[in-house]
């Protein structure tokens, strides 16, 4: 017996339950009750316990919101891991999970005391709880979910080739998406490098140095106003220095000149009139250096015009250039950088084109073995898988019936090579899955959507959780409605499987069958109040006379019926002696 299973749920406003506590066996535990008594609150409880969709459709009317409580015994070495990673604290063992549902939609959960996100809830899932019920039998029909069921069956003999295989399908689809990219754009990018090679032999042309346009506008500035600088230069030199047209006018070095020889003969006499001597030579220096070099720059003014319009016609190539590429030469010298590379790269798609083609192939041959392994490992497993969910069946009173699989392809001249063929692929794969049933000899394999009743498909179903209860098993497993369409000797059947099978997990079953719930090891009765709620006291556990009652009930639709209690006593009595 596992030990690591839910012991017991709280239930308070949800759908028709008030407040309720559902206390569940180790083993098999039958949930019953008249319809529309709340039974499958219990599934969609723990559906939302286990991250679920919060529909707040589901809060009572009146309540401001719903909310369930799980207990989980002793957790599994993942789940406790994980909820330690997320900060959540084990309760004497045992982890306590919580799901909020307000009225306006807003949803909460609550892992060991936590607040923790809903999605790791629904991590957590696949490690506590299998969960099926009308929504999952229509899920088995369908090709993907089988195919699903069958690796899992398969275990690392497919897990390992199609990890690798996803990673390289992965790449693959990147691939082809950068040469679609490549090819299909190919004219847009003959056409940018065509204006890049424009533009940079445009500027090559002109050959534009850094900060020359700056240059030539102040050269531009200074050839406008040759004659006002030059005119402007000799009047200032004339004044510092004299004119030697006019030999009697006064200057500014003569006059300086002579205030210094002035200051000299006295300077000794007091040493501040010394220190303002020395100024006036420093002065005299100044003035005679600034002379000078006025007349070297009015010698060396150049007033050429036709200088200043080889300026100007420099200055208009520049412009063109600033009007295209950038608002001044350093942006135009950038963008040709940039161009240049951007050219370098078009221009190297024929090699990168090529490249990655190889590299395509590469992966091509590489998931045609990796395909080809998988359809190897689904092959071997499929026959071992149907053979035991055959036999299986034949526990469950459909002893003629057979089980099988069909795994095909679909020859795809642009796909992988599987078999000596070409064959489509996708992300699982190249393998077509379905599950067939023969129900009785001679009848032909057909697909169980096509070939399988409501009762058979349950059975199917149940037949498949068994199986992997063996290979791949889980704490809890939770059936709603699997004996759906099932009735007699083949409800019996499944009551005595589900049995078998909790005594090696915990097994719910909500059910409304007599024959099911006779081989529970604890049965539940969910009843209104005259109000139409479920509260605490509507969830019972049934002992004794009160679960002949309910069996009587559920056989007859009377409970003081003598001929259904003796029946009762019956499905009782055979099931102890099955246990």
């Amino acid at each position: 017996m596992v030990f690591h299973v839910l012991e017991e749920m709280r239930i308070r406003s949800l759908g028709v339950i008030d407040d309720a506590v559902v206390e569940l066996s180790p083993g098999f535990t039958a949930v019953t009750g008249e319809t529309g008594a709340g039974k499958t609150m219990v599934v969609t409880s723990l559906g939302l316990l286990l991250g679920g969709r919060a529909d707040p459709a589901l809060v009572r009317i009146g309540a401001p919101s719903a909310v369930v409580e799980g207990r989980v015994g002793a957790p599994g070495a993942a789940v406790a891991r994980r909820a330690e990673e997320a900060g959540a604290q084990l309760d004497d063992g045992a982890l306590l999970i919580s799901r909020t549902v307000s009225a306006e939609g807003r949803s909460r959960a609550h892992l060991g005391g936590r607040s923790v996100p809903v999605g790791l809830l629904a991590e957590l899932a696949d490690d506590l709880v299998a969960v099926h019920g009308q929504t999952d039998q229509q899920g088995l029909l369908k090709p993907a979910r089988q195919r699903a069921a069958l690796d899992r069956y398969a275990g690392d003999a497919v897990a390992v080739p199609l990890t690798a295989y996803k990673a390289a399908y992965g790449r693959l689809r990147a691939l082809d998406a950068e040469l679609d990219e490549l090819t299909t754009r190919a004219r847009e990018r003959a056409q940018e490098a065509d204006l890049l090679r424009f533009g940079l032999a445009e500027i090559e042309a002109v050959a534009p140095r850094p900060g020359e346009d700056a240059e030539l506008a102040a050269e531009a500035e200074r050839l406008g106003h040759a004659e006002a600088l030059a005119s402007a230069a000799a009047l200032a030199h004339a004044a510092l220095a004299g004119n030697p047209e006019d030999p009697e006018a006064v200057d500014a070095t003569t006059l300086v000149a002579g205030a210094g020889r002035a200051l000299e003969a006295v300077r000794s006499h007091d040493p501040a009139l010394a220190a303002l001597a020395d100024r006036t030579g420093e002065i005299s220096i100044l003035l005679a250096d600034v002379a000078g070099e006025l007349a070297g720059y009015a010698d060396g003014l150049d007033a050429d015009p036709r200088r200043l319009a080889a300026v100007e016609e420099r200055r208009a190539a520049l412009t063109g250039l600033t009007r295209k590429y950038g608002e001044d030469v350093a942006a135009v010298l950038a963008w040709a950088e940039e161009g240049a590379a951007r050219l370098t790269e078009l221009d190297g798609d024929d090699d990168r084109i090529a490249g990655l083609t190889a590299e395509r192939d590469a992966l091509r041959a590489e998931l045609s073995g990796l395909a080809q392994a998988l359809t190897d490992a689904r092959t071997e497993a499929a026959d071992r898988f149907a053979d035991a969910v055959t036999a299986e069946l034949a526990s469950l009173a459909m002893p003629h019936a057979r089980v099988s699989f069909a795994i095909r392809q679909t020859e795809d001249p642009d796909g992988v090579e599987v078999g000596g063929r070409r064959v489509a692929y996708g992300p699982s794969g190249a393998d077509e899955v379905e599950l067939l049933l023969a129900p009785h000899p001679g009848a032909p394999p057909r697909p169980i959507a096509k070939g399988a009743s409501g009762g058979e498909l349950s059975r199917v179903m149940l037949a498949v959780e068994v199986v992997f209860a063996g290979t791949d098993p889980v704490p809890t497993y939770l059936f709603d409605e699997v004996d759906a369409g099932v009735g007699g000797k083949a409800a019996v059947e499944i009551g005595r499987r589900l049995a078998k099978l909790a005594k090696t997990a915990q097994v719910v079953v909500v059910t409304h069958l007599p024959q099911v719930a006779a081989f529970a090891d604890r049965q539940l009765l969910v009843e209104k109040t005259n109000d139409g709620s479920v509260t605490r006291s509507g969830v019972t556990v049934l002992e004794g006379e009160d679960r002949v009652r309910e069996l009587s009930r559920m056989l007859a639709g009377q409970e003081d019926s003598e001929t259904a209690r003796a029946h009762a006593e019956e499905l009782l009595a055979t099931a102890r002696a099955d246990l």
